[in-house]
């Protein structure tokens, strides 16, 4: 009886939820945002849950709608969100001529970003960890057909 062995082939993929990054002479040529407004602003100095709760409040709603659900929420992040969906709003307006009477919050990101690392000093020369968390957000606004 012969035995015959045969080795398998291991094949390593990548396995990435994110699509490639393009350049902006790629975006260009593929026509990449041309129906959209959109702004960002990255490591602000607000935690990415407690940015969430107001996040989750404006998703899908209707531009002037979520600028005023933004503007009277009592938290520390709505003032950096309402600079953010003015400055998608003028994105979409004035680079993508597109009718700000149909702008919408299409999506909506509050992703954590980098944690600062401190020590608070305690007693008998002992330390404590501080972390001070930061977020990124960003906004995409779109036209309802």
């Amino acid at each position: 009886m012969e035995k015959t062995t045969e080795k398998k082939e291991k094949t390593f993929t990548r396995k990435c939820n994110k699509a490639p990054r393009l350049t902006k002479k790629q975006r260009k040529e593929l026509g990449v945002g041309k129906d959209q407004g959109r702004a960002s602003v990255d490591n602000i100095s607000i935690s990415a849950s407690k940015a969430k709760l107001v996040v989750d409040l404006i998703r899908g709603k209707d531009y002037e709608t979520a600028l005023a659900i933004v503007k009277n929420t009592p938290n520390i992040v709505t003032e950096t969100l309402e600079k953010l969906l003015i400055s998608a709003r003028a994105n979409a307006v004035n680079n993508n001529n597109l009718d700000e009477s149909k702008l919408y919050v299409a999506e909506i990101y509050a992703n954590q970003g980098t944690t600062l690392k401190r020590i608070k000093a305690l007693s008998r020369g002992s330390a404590a960890r501080i972390k001070k968390r930061t977020c990124h957000l960003e906004v995409v606004l779109k036209e309802r057909v």
